[in-house]
């Protein structure tokens, strides 16, 4: 009966439980401000992805090349409807999906999503040499081709047979299901499992044309 007294009332190892609580607790709390702080830099690489994205958009060939001739062409001169307007237009075009939009090129594409280096129709993403513009690969390390929804649209601007073709709309976005890249937290709070939300940017289209 006194060891057991003893016992109930000895406190020798307490310190080593309340170490042991509080260490596990303060470590998940670190590596979620890491990993939290990571998501954060990875949402702000994938708004500036699309930037860069748009503005490659605009001045390279199109990946639908039917933007070019897009519009009626009955009445040269007449402006070019907005969409969804009658004789308007809409092409949306997903990375490495030849069946999302007319005539689809890839090769133009690759020029948006790795900038200057040469043509794949892989993820891969090269380094930039001296000269090379780059693509929004470089931007948002991860980033795969079909992550990626190009969409060129009947803006009102520019009119019927104009030598530049119409004048669209661009809008470049990551598309759902990108997950954001969580290096401690996933396993243990499955977190891995939140997509980064989708990413947009829209300019007006300049040349469409080399890019020069």
């Amino acid at each position: 009966m006194v060891t057991c007294v003893r016992f109930s009332g000895d406190e020798s190892g307490a310190v080593m439980v309340e170490a042991a609580i509080s260490i596990t607790l303060l470590l998940v709390l670190t590596l979620g401000f890491v990993d939290f702080g990571n998501a954060f830099f990875q949402w702000n690489a994938a708004a500036k992805a699309v930037q860069v994205g748009a503005r490659m958009a605009s001045v390279s060939p199109p990946v639908a090349p039917g933007v070019k001739t897009a519009g009626p062409t009955a009445v040269p001169g007449d402006p070019i409807p907005v969409y969804p307007a009658a004789n308007s237009y809409r092409y949306i075009c997903i990375g490495g999906d030849a069946s999302s939009c007319s005539n689809y090129s890839d090769a133009n594409f690759s020029r948006i999503f790795r900038g200057d280096t040469a043509y794949s129709n892989d993820d891969a993403c090269p380094a930039v040499t001296a000269g090379q513009r780059p693509g929004m690969c470089h931007f948002f390390a991860g980033l795969r081709r079909r992550d990626v929804q190009i969409t060129y649209v009947s803006s009102g601007l520019g009119y019927q047979t104009r030598p530049g073709g119409a004048v669209p709309t661009i809008i470049v976005e990551i598309r759902p299901g990108h997950p954001f890249q969580f290096f401690f937290l996933g396993g243990l709070l499955g977190f891995a499992n939140i997509d980064i939300p989708p990413m947009r940017s829209t300019v007006t289209g300049e040349d469409l044309g080399d890019g020069g």
